[in-house]
């Protein structure tokens, strides 16, 4: 009988936790981190020996999941835990990010079934910023990356007081009918994303309606240069914020309507991959304006008191 009691003594330690015949992984792709969480002892493994990219044993145990975390999407020595990057050029460029989550036993003898989750978040390049200059406000643009996650990044236009780019203008920003001429000022700026993504205006155009496809519109730049000496850019390509200025209008034969859109073309790029700055204006023609794509940010601005024609038009 003592034999029997010290043999039921050693049956119980075959498993230290419940295994689960997980094969899906769960990824949230952030704009600047992704997370990805595994069901608990997948196949019997545990959190110890589970490790991101065959490098980091960094897993977080919460209830019912083992959390895997990639906190910067781009380090300065291009890898976090093995993660790896790839930019896929074309009409809609984009970025794709991914990185596994494999099981590594060192023991002489693996009992449970290796495992290897791969993953990827995958975030467009392009977006379409689509601002009425003189009523800010600020919507989010929303990438769906499929069945791994959302890429969510914030693009605002904004008018500024002067070329100094410090104080932003109060909502509704109103021009008085005698002020049309007048300069306005506006930056373009990407919150969240990590300080090597740089903003790019490609093409901004106005229009007397919020769609961006209304066939009466008024160029402001083309393919990254100004349309005319009216518009002045100051930053363009070179941070998260690229900054220009133009001289307010009203268009013609429109004597109802005192709203002016404004929508810009706008890419964000990898600084530390990809030549962002643009070529010289001087040193090329305007090119056609490129198809817009992307989401879209909406605002407007008013033009105030009794509508008469005036010198400066459209």
């Amino acid at each position: 009988m003592a034999s029997v009691g010290a043999l039921l003594m050693l049956l119980p330690v075959a498993w230290t936790c419940s295994p689960q015949k997980a094969d899906y992984v769960m990824v949230s792709c952030f704009p600047n981190a992704i997370i990805a969480n595994v069901p608990e002892c997948p196949y019997g493994w545990e959190i110890e020996q589970l490790s991101l990219g065959g490098v980091c044993y960094s897993g977080i145990h919460s209830p019912g999941y083992y959390r895997f975390i990639i906190p910067d999407l781009t380090p300065k020595n291009h890898s976090y835990c093995g993660t790896h990057s790839e930019y896929i050029p074309g009409k809609d460029p984009k970025y794709v990010f991914y990185n596994s989550i494999v099981s590594n036993d060192t023991s002489l003898t693996v009992r449970n079934q290796p495992v290897n989750y791969n993953f990827s978040c995958m975030y467009r390049a392009a977006y379409l910023v689509n601002n009425a200059v003189f009523s800010q406000r600020v919507a989010t643009v929303y990438v769906n990356n499929g069945s791994l996650g959302t890429f969510r990044s914030q693009l605002s236009m904004t008018v500024f007081t002067n070329s100094k780019f410090l104080y932003a203008k109060d909502a509704p920003y109103v021009i008085e009918t005698s002020e049309i001429g007048s300069e306005v000022f506006i930056g373009i700026e990407a919150k969240g994303l990590s300080n090597r993504f740089k903003v790019v205006i490609n093409n901004c155009w106005a229009t007397p309606s919020p769609y961006s496809t209304d066939k009466k519109r008024w160029s402001l730049i083309i393919s990254s240069c100004s349309s005319d000496n009216t518009v002045s850019i100051f930053e363009n390509a070179k941070d998260s914020r690229s900054t220009f200025k133009f001289n307010s209008f009203r268009f013609q034969r429109l004597e109802k309507v005192s709203t002016v859109w404004l929508h810009c073309e706008v890419q964000v790029c990898d600084g530390e991959r990809l030549v962002c700055q643009p070529a010289p204006c001087s040193s090329r023609s305007l090119l056609a304006e490129a198809e817009p794509s992307g989401g879209v940010l909406t605002a407007e601005f008013h033009l105030k008191g009794i509508v008469r024609h005036v010198a400066y038009t459209c």
